[in-house]
């Protein structure tokens, strides 16, 4: 558990107006811990903290969930406590104890392996914490060193339960299998299905690997161990390290029985089991006397605290326990010790008897010896299995080609999607863990593939405010152009908005539309209507255009009209023709120059039919006294004959105006 530096944008964070982070401790590649303090209770807490990336996963999001609801529902010394889980923004967090300290994978990093004493003492504990689980109806599933947490005060606790399920509905995912590769359980390998004997299982693959120093099943590319948890038997331990008593050879057999039906069948009997074993090696000081392993030990919540000299919590403790690992042995192991002290003896004996010839032989030898520890020591750490390597950069490629990329350098490849709006569709955004990050063969790496920006659905914006559109359009996760349109419209507010295009397509405002995440979202926003200035005053007309943001135009057009007066505004059009019209554009007005006069004709001494046809093709309206009651008609004309008119011929007036007529005669036959 290393901390990492400081530019990590949550250190420093208050998250929930609570717990104020301090520093990293461990990034996985679902989440991130972090050391905060709990400013409520003044205390130091570990903070497990989601992936932003992955807030969007489904699945990610219901294993983080699941963690918190799985470890919240056990109560045990030897399990990782949970205090809190939450939301803070797009922030997903866990709220745990914090325990500092190393793990079991850190403590067989730096010493190999374990003595057996030291091998139960550890997992004594861990079965505790894990039968606790069991006996609350969860399945672990993701048993291996890096989930033992070994603290400073000598605890030892069991966490990370991201991936438990409920026993009841103990099943495979349907997807890649979950959990590390090397403590699989033929079951989970073939079939995809976990229950408790899976975890008994792990149990077993990690005593294993504690005393004997090495995994059982080992192999260049994941699947070839995969293929081992399911077709071979795991070994004695004892084949490794002769100091391994016969009963934990036969316990570590038990529980990686290859037919789940005849392991144990939880964590509780296989506790028991253990204790039996520590008893029995511990009181006969690790003899030959053999243990009987019983398959129906019942359950027993003791848990046995470990004396903090006894077991490397610290790098400073763990000095002085591994280096008592062989002292007053008997049985099997003093036999082993006496047996190579014998050989030793002969081989001193007959080195003395061949003399100073032999003894360059032997010098060269020795080299040779050297030289092939040395060789092989370099291909383990430089190309074999304990070889670290850094994950390659895998952004930009597509989702087959990186995994191809990554499963070439030997790593087991996952697969999560998420939406981004930089990188397109299909191809990878980035890597869990980090390009750079090193790791060893067959350690996962996930590649989170982009499925483009997220698809959004946008709001009704007709007659919205610009600030209300804004605040909803962002509330989605579109954008709002910086270059508002604004235009007179008749009938609607100023500043509400009229229309508006996404990404350069207009868009139906009284529906909303569908649009993805990003999208440019370009309004249009109404400025009211223009104002009538129809038979106003020309200074007033101007007036009223200027104060909207109106220009007039200087070449304003004059015309008669019969309606408006000289001088006052006949209409008011855009200047440069188009229908729409924006502040700062330009009104050309047509000014009215009154009304347009014309010499009245003169009638006087015409008959009335010709003096009506004069006046009308003229433009004016005949006016002649109603009670004729009649228009004359041909062959009357001669009774009718105009006498006066009013206004006579002197005078001029405008198309319209009505001309009166005084006549005179006698109707024919009247």
């Amino acid at each position: 558990m290393t901390s990492t530096s400081q530019t990590d944008p949550l250190i420093g964070r208050l998250i929930d107006g609570r717990y104020q982070v301090r520093s990293r401790i461990a990034r996985g590649g679902m989440a991130t811990v972090y050391l905060a303090t709990d400013l409520r209770l003044e205390r130091r807490v570990a903070v497990k903290v989601m992936h932003s990336h992955l807030a969007d996963d489904t699945s990610f999001k219901n294993r983080f969930i699941q963690e918190a609801r799985s470890a919240a529902r056990l109560a045990h010394p030897n399990v990782v406590n949970v205090f809190d889980q939450g939301q803070d923004a797009d922030t997903a967090y866990l709220v745990m104890e914090y325990l500092p300290g190393i793990t079991l994978r850190d403590l067989l990093r730096d010493y190999g392996k374990l003595t057996p004493e030291q091998t139960m003492d550890i997992m004594e504990s861990v079965l505790a914490g894990l039968a606790a689980a069991h006996r609350a109806g969860i399945v672990h599933r993701d048993l291996k060193p890096e989930n033992v947490l070994l603290a400073d005060d000598g605890r030892i606790k069991l966490g990370d339960f991201g991936l438990a399920r409920a026993a009841s509905k103990a099943t495979g995912t349907g997807q890649a299998l979950l959990g590390t590769i090397a403590y699989l359980s033929p079951e989970l390998v073939t079939r995809g299905v976990a229950d408790t004997r899976s975890d008994i299982y792990a149990i077993g693959i990690m005593m294993y690997e504690m005393l004997a120093g090495e995994q059982p099943f080992q192999g260049e590319q994941p699947m070839q161990i995969a293929y081992q948890h399911a077709n071979d038997a795991v070994p004695r331990p004892s084949r490794k390290n002769p100091l391994v008593p016969p009963q934990l050879d036969s316990l570590v057999l038990w529980a990686t029985a290859h037919n789940p039906e005849e392991r144990p069948k939880d964590a509780g009997e296989m506790l028991d089991a253990l204790l039996d074993v520590e008893r029995a090696t511990r009181s006969a000081g690790m003899g030959n006397g053999a243990v009987q392993i019983s398959a129906a030990h019942g359950v027993d919540d003791t848990t046995r605290v470990l004396d903090p000299a006894e077991l490397p919590h610290a790098q400073t403790a763990a000095t002085q326990f591994i280096g008592a690992r062989a002292s007053s042995l008997t049985g099997p192991a003093a036999q082993v010790r006496a047996e190579a002290s014998a050989a030793d003896a002969v081989g001193r004996l007959a080195t003395v008897s061949r003399g100073r010839r032999s003894r360059g032989w032997w010098l060269f030898s020795a080299v040779a010896v050297l030289a092939i520890v040395a060789g092989a020591t370099g291909w383990w750490f430089g190309s074999g299995p304990g070889a670290l390597i850094a994950v390659p950069p895998v952004a930009g490629l597509s989702a087959q080609s990186a995994s191809a990329k990554l499963v070439g350098e030997g790593f087991v490849v996952t697969q999560s999607k998420s939406n981004s709006l930089n990188t397109k569709s299909g191809l990878v955004i980035n890597s869990l863990p980090d390009s750079g990050t090193p790791l060893h063969k067959g350690d996962i790496v996930t590649i989170v593939v982009s499925q483009g920006p997220k698809p959004i659905t946008l709001p009704v914006l007709a007659n919205l405010s610009l600030a209300k559109a804004t605040a909803a359009i962002t509330g989605q996760g579109a954008v709002v152009g910086s270059a508002i349109d604004t235009r007179f419209t008749a009938g609607v507010a100023k500043g509400a908005v009229i229309a508006a295009t996404v990404d350069g397509i207009a868009t139906d405002v009284s529906q909303g539309g569908r649009t993805v995440q990003g999208a440019t979202v370009d309004l249009v926003v109404s400025a009211g209507p223009i104002p009538n200035v129809a038979g106003l005053p020309l200074s007033e007309a101007e007036a009223q255009l200027t104060a909207v943001q109106l220009q007039v135009s200087p070449h304003s057009t004059q015309q008669y009209d019969n309606n408006v007066p000289n001088g006052s505004v006949i209409s008011a059009a855009p200047e440069q023709g188009s229908g729409v019209v924006r502040p700062g554009d330009t009104m050309l007005l047509t000014i009215s120059k009154g009304a347009q006069l014309f010499p009245v004709p003169n009638v006087v001494g015409e008959k009335l039919n010709k003096a009506i046809n004069d006046i009308e093709s003229d433009g004016f309206v005949p006016q002649y006294p109603s009670r004729l009651g009649f228009v004359p008609v041909t062959g009357n004309e001669k009774y009718f004959q105009v006498t006066y008119q009013s206004p006579d011929s002197t005078q001029q007036l405008k198309k319209g105006s009505t001309i009166a007529l005084t006549i005179s005669g006698t109707f024919a036959g009247g």
